[in-house]
């Protein structure tokens, strides 16, 4: 082989040859490991793969020769597949398809190897991991296990047989759901449990003897006394599961992510079966698809995505030392709403601590602590709580209407109503009755933090800690430092979102921070252009090319109007030349109007006429509009140091409004479609980041 990633960390393969008891002859045992370095897992770029066909080689060549073949990982690791770290040094097709090729080949020796192979997943198994255990005949998990196929997410396909083997092995229908649907779900892992009942995995054993226990049951296998069983693959549900593929490739997508709609065209070709000539045909088809789209922007764009995602928000640009946080050992919660009591959930189940919620009146207070108290019992019947933590948990959650109760806080958080002269009130009451030390924090979408805290003792302790609605899913928390904020207090906030497994990122204290400025603009833009008289479905399908995960009128469906009017409100008071309220989105407030549409696809008819101007637009007009609008407002942001750089805007994107992997944040996607050029005057990012070489 060739192709040659420059500084590969090589996963070695090394074998050894057992003697197992009531097995007459050796059993090959592949160890592959990509070095001492637990925290990185085994990966195959060229070096890693030749090494595995070495170990085959020697395998062949040993006498007498095995009677089986094992592969296993190191330590809690199995293989999370291709070595992307390498792709940008991939800049030529046939480098691509030699890649795509090797894998196959290396890969298959496996499965047709003229003595029986299992895989022992002994920890992670992603992409092209699984794609060597299904390569095997027979496989048995660690009980900890978790798997996926995150290609379609990444913008690729599972590319070294994953598309032919899962459905040929599981029934088609399941694996859409596992390389189609979950991919798009931010990348859904199936455990260990759920791969046994589809049938991916043979056989689940603890991790604490899983190489012993699986090596027992090979022999059993190989012996005659275990079986296995291999329902027939339902071949009559194809046509139906490639239709359901397709509706969600086209409801997530947008059909806009090359990676997602290839995959669903390889699993179709899957219906062949993988045998000889079929495989073959299939395997070239993935050859073709992996060829192409390494060659592509969207993979070079996911990369990036990826990069921002593992390392950046792993490291917060601007966060002080970490020593300087203050221990947190209870929090309060200033209202028992809905966004409250996600708080209040998120709090106690990942910080452990007590957390107590206040309101105005005792039934709010005993709505917020019910609902926590809901939420964890559903979490305790999906088996996700044992009884003895439910019972924990439960005990550490509690109301008051008095916010004496936060005496002994170490921080507490307001989620009242979006008034500065509320929130203010709020803040105040509470300083009189906490510690010195005590952190407050505040949900604000839009407000100034800074004014929030001007006539407190102390404006030093507040922060703010922007969440994201649904709190328990999206992972991204804006960290806004005010401008007396000191750096006591703005390490403890980024020490609690460690904590809460968000990733923070450090905003200044400016109108609507990051996400929801962008928004929106983007949403504003939208909006303007029915007001012109675009008809509302040319407009809500403007942004399709975009593979954005909700249309605009879907996103303003799920924020809410009265939501987007406040903070468009806001907007238009700071910047009034490029923010405007729209008279249709005041409209449906006063009406109670959750949507434009009383059904799907038709306009509510107490909004007709919304639509009404002289001027509208066509669908690509209002795209260019919407973009040329975020490549401006992003360059102010920098300008106006809203963050630390670009990267962080992309980040926030990513990570909280769901801006597509394989854009690659919107500043490289700007800067691919030539906008931040002509509305700027220059790139976002260096040529060659997230794109092709020029």
């Amino acid at each position: 082989m060739t192709a040659v990633f420059e500084n590969e960390v090589v996963t070695e393969a090394k074998v050894r040859y057992l003697n197992l008891p009531g097995l007459s002859g050796e059993f090959a045992l592949i160890t592959i490991d990509n070095g001492h370095d637990h925290t990185r897992p085994s990966t195959f770029g060229p070096g890693g793969l030749a090494s595995l066909d070495a170990a085959l080689d020697e395998i062949a060549a040993h006498s007498p020769a095995p009677v089986a073949i094992g592969v296993t990982g190191k330590p809690f690791v199995f293989a999370v597949g291709a070595d992307l770290s390498g792709v940008p040094a991939v800049t030529d097709a046939a480098a691509a398809r030699e890649i795509a090729e090797t894998g196959h080949r290396v890969f298959r020796r496996l499965k047709d190897s003229s003595v029986p192979t299992f895989a022992f997943v002994n920890g992670v198994a992603l992409g092209g991991g699984l794609e060597l255990a299904l390569h095997c005949g027979y496989r048995t998990m660690a009980s900890t296990t978790m798997v996926a196929f995150p290609e379609a997410f990444l913008g690729l396909v599972p590319g070294w047989g994953g598309t032919q083997l899962l459905p040929n092995l599981i029934g088609i229908d399941p694996a859409v759901t596992v390389i189609v649907e979950n991919a798009l779900a931010q990348n859904k892992m199936t455990p260990a449990s759920k791969t046994a009942e589809l049938g991916i995995a043979d056989a689940l054993f603890e991790p604490a003897d899983f190489l012993e226990r699986s090596l027992e049951w090979a022999v059993g296998v190989l012996g005659g006394s275990v079986t296995v069983d291999r329902p027939e693959v339902d071949r009559s549900a194809w046509d139906a599961a490639i239709e359901r593929a397709r509706g969600i490739v086209a409801a997530r997508t947008r059909n806009a992510s090359p990676g997602a709609v290839r995959s669903v065209e390889l699993l179709d070709l899957a219906r062949n079966g993988v045998e000889g000539d079929a495989f073959t045909a299939g395997t070239r088809a993935e050859d073709d698809a992996l060829t192409e789209l390494l060659m592509s922007d969207p993979l070079r764009a996911s990369l990036y995505s990826f990069d921002l995602v593992n390392k950046r928000a792993k490291r917060p640009a601007g966060a002080p030392d970490k020593s300087l946080a203050r221990k947190v050992t209870k929090v309060g919660v200033v209202g028992a709403g809905l966004m409250a009591s996600q708080l209040a959930l998120l709090f106690v189940r990942q910080l452990k601590v007590p957390v107590v919620l206040t309101d105005i009146d005792q039934a709010r207070v005993d709505k917020g602590v019910s609902y926590v108290h809901g939420e964890l019992d559903k979490l305790a019947q999906r088996g996700r709580l044992n009884p003895d933590r439910l019972n924990q948990l439960k005990g550490l959650v509690s109301g008051s209407l008095s916010k004496d109760v936060f005496a002994d806080a170490d921080l507490v958080i307001e989620a009242v109503f979006e008034e500065m002269s509320v929130k203010q009130q709020v803040f105040a009451e509470v300083e009189a009755v906490v510690s010195p030390e005590c952190v407050l924090a505040t949900n604000t979408s839009a407000l100034s933090v800074t004014e929030m805290a001007s006539e407190l003792e102390h404006p030093e302790r507040v922060v703010g800690l922007h969440f994201f609605n649904p709190v328990a899913v999206l992972p991204l928390l804006e960290v806004v430092r005010a401008e007396r904020t000191d750096d006591a207090t703005l390490a403890t906030a980024f020490a609690v979102g460690k904590s809460l497994k968000k990733s923070c990122v450090l905003v200044a204290d400016a109108p609507a921070f990051v996400v929801n400025r962008l928004l929106t603009r983007f949403l504003g833009e939208v909006t303007a252009s029915v007001e012109q008289g675009t008809p509302v479905a040319v407009a809500n399908r403007a942004l399709d090319p975009l593979g954005l995960p909700m249309t605009p009128f879907e996103l303003l469906t799920l924020v809410g109007p009265p939501v987007a009017l406040h903070v468009a409100e806001r907007m238009h008071e700071a910047f009034p030349d490029r923010f405007a309220v729209g008279e249709g989105l005041r409209r449906m407030v006063e009406l109670g109007k959750s949507s434009v549409y009383s059904e799907p696809g038709v306009v509510d008819p107490d909004l007709a006429g919304i639509d009404s101007g002289d001027s509208p637009l066509t669908e690509e007009q209002v795209r260019r509009r919407a973009v040329e609008a975020l490549a401006q407002e992003i360059r102010l942001m920098l300008d106006e140091g809203v963050v630390q750089a670009v990267q962080d805007i992309d980040l926030c994107m990513v990570l909280g409004a769901g801006w597509p992997f394989w854009l690659g944040g919107i500043s490289a996607y700007l800067d691919r479609a030539g906008v931040s050029e002509q509305v700027t005057g220059s790139r976002f990012l260096p040529r060659g980041v997230a794109s092709l070489p020029a």
